[in-house]
């Protein structure tokens, strides 16, 4: 079934478009606009031009998702073949599923969300061009990860988004921001080249680099000393980007130093590239080298669900000087961890909840990172202690549907029943309680209750977020000195802020202060824009799972089954 008949050769076409369109998007970008399009000033016209090409792109990305077939969902479809380095067989072999469709879904809706956010709030730094381009590359190597279908172009993908985020937390970022940029960069260039070696014996030992003969073959054509070694070389650098604790330590840091729309598309898109690797390649291809390292994959998520709770646990406590994004980084690892249990139960359940998990934390983290930008563009700050009620912050009171839209985000963050946060985790659990023929039941089950007991650790720090942030004292007069107040909302304006305009955030110079608590902006209506699809997604996943789980149950079975249905 299909919601609009689309010719085989048009799927074709729109596919190939979803990936290099950005790509052709970001050299249009570094030159002079046209006559006619230049608008009020060139900042203006470049930031529009990132709006119409991730627009473009994401209406692509709808219509390929309704000429899907989803009566067969397990299938590859709008697949390109191409030979393109003959002597080493790799091919630019192209294709989605009902595994990848989501992902490329997602990945065009958040790229396109923070293009329009962009356009009315530009981070401040170097040039628009140069931060329009680096966003379109950024787009370009995510979608083309979850596209293709060869192992080197796999790598070549997955390694193409690293330079574009590195310029955007070092050049767009706030403070720390090169530190952070760097232990980015280095942490998941060493992982990949790891993973590298990993990729070339799998491809050398077998005689194909192709993903879908290589999982059709469900690593018969491997033995289990090399299954073992490339789980190994391919896990380590896909848990680095994942990132799986103890290997996570990049990512809290280049989360808070990113601007807005960089933290956005860093956990909403650049994580799933860690967790699809390993659900693509690693379970279909090597599944006697999965199986050996299961159990430890397991033990390291769990151990990251109740880390990652712990630290935020740390963080939201009063007097720690907490900063929300490094918070909302930290629940990261522990979302990431029940993807990560997910896989490493080896079963249909299992792997359905952490592709849903995918998902669900995309939109929800997403959507958390857009409020909590909002709110530091508001007060100028994300501590915590400067947030919390003693200080008037009470968003509630001041700027009561930016609070609620926050303590919406957060009790879906914590799994809410009816919310997409409750099922990926829910299913991942199950999975573990019944784990693949071969592992260990005591040790799965054990694994299983200590991922329940960090649900109720992350009810704990996100309820502690929401008592503090938003439904605090609304004093009439602040308690702060002058030189502590919090900044002056700036006014939304008709189109791009420039950097460094006074009263913002970014220009160093605050805003009017006043001895009373100052008033709060609410929510503006570009604000509005980018953050309603993320609401409804919400909503709607949390309502109506089997929208996702009926695109990617068969084509999980069939992966798991070695090609065969």
């Amino acid at each position: 079934m299909t919601v609009i008949d689309i010719s085989p050769s048009v799927m074709q076409f729109l596919l190939a478009f979803i990936v290099v369109a950005p790509l052709l998007g970001a050299l249009a970008a570094l030159l002079p606009a046209p006559p006619g399009l230049r608008g009020r000033n060139p900042d203006q016209a470049v930031l529009r031009h990132g709006v119409t090409v991730t627009g473009a792109v994401l209406v692509a990305a709808i219509v390929l998702a309704a000429g899907f077939d989803h009566d067969h969902p397990a299938t590859m479809q709008a697949t390109t073949d191409i030979s393109w380095i003959p002597a080493l067989d790799v091919r630019i072999h192209l294709g989605i599923d009902g595994i990848s469709l989501p992902l490329l879904v997602l990945t065009a809706l958040l790229t396109f969300l923070c293009a329009l956010y962009s356009y009315f709030k530009l981070p401040a730094g170097p040039s628009p061009k140069a931060f329009v381009a680096l966003v379109l590359v950024l787009e370009s190597g995510t979608l083309a990860t979850f596209a293709v279908l060869d192992l080197l172009l796999f790598f070549l993908a997955f390694e193409m988004v690293l330079i574009p985020m590195y310029f955007l937390i070092a050049r767009w970022g706030g403070d720390q921001r090169q530190a952070a940029a760097w232990k980015f960069i280095l942490y998941t260039l060493l992982g990949s080249v790891v993973m590298l070696l990993g990729l070339l014996l799998i491809g050398l030992k077998s005689g194909t680099f192709d993903m879908v003969a290589l999982a059709t073959d469900n690593g018969r054509g491997l033995t289990t000393s090399v299954q073992v070694i490339a789980v190994l070389a391919i896990g380590l650098g896909l848990a680095v980007k994942t990132p799986m604790w103890p290997l996570h330590s990049w990512l809290p840091d280049a989360h808070t130093a990113a601007p807005t729309v960089g933290s956005v598309l860093l956990a909403g898109v650049l994580l799933k590239m860690g967790t699809y690797g390993f659900v693509r390649i690693l379970l279909p291809v090597a599944p006697d080298g999965m199986r050996t390292f299961a159990p430890y994959l397991a033990a390291f998520a769990v151990v990251g669900i109740v880390y990652g709770s712990l630290a935020c646990l740390a963080l939201a406590r009063t007097g720690a000087k907490g900063d929300l994004k490094r918070l909302i980084a930290y629940s990261s690892v522990g979302h990431m961890g029940f993807v990560l249990l997910g896989i490493a139960t080896m079963t249909p359940t299992g792997v359905n909840g952490a592709l849903f998990a995918n998902i669900a934390h995309g939109l929800i983290t997403g959507l958390l990172f857009f409020l909590v930008g909002a709110v530091k563009d508001r007060y100028g700050t994300a501590d915590l202690d400067t947030l919390a009620g003693a200080t008037g912050a009470a968003l509630y009171g001041r700027a009561p549907r930016l609070g609620a839209l926050l303590a919406f985000a957060a009790v879906a963050s914590l799994g809410l029943p009816g919310l997409a946060g409750f099922w990926g985790e829910m299913l991942t659990l199950f999975g573990a309680y019944s784990p693949a023929e071969g592992l260990s039941r005591p040790a799965f089950r054990t694994f299983m209750a200590i991922g329940a007991f960090g649900t109720l650790l992350t009810a704990a720090y996100m309820l502690i977020v929401v008592r503090r942030v938003c439904m605090g004292e609304h004093a009439p007069h602040s308690r702060l000195s002058p030189d502590e107040q919090p900044q002056q909302a700036p006014r939304a304006a008709d189109g791009p802020q420039p950097a460094g305009t006074a009263g913002s955030p970014s220009s160093g110079t605050a805003g009017p202060r006043t001895a009373t608590t100052p008033q709060l902006a609410d929510i503006h209506p570009y604000e509005a824009a980018a953050w309603t699809p993320l609401v409804a997604l919400t909503v709607v996943a949390g309502l109506w799972p089997a929208v996702l789980l009926g695109l990617t149950d068969p084509a999980v079975q069939q992966l798991l089954a070695g090609g065969k249905s």
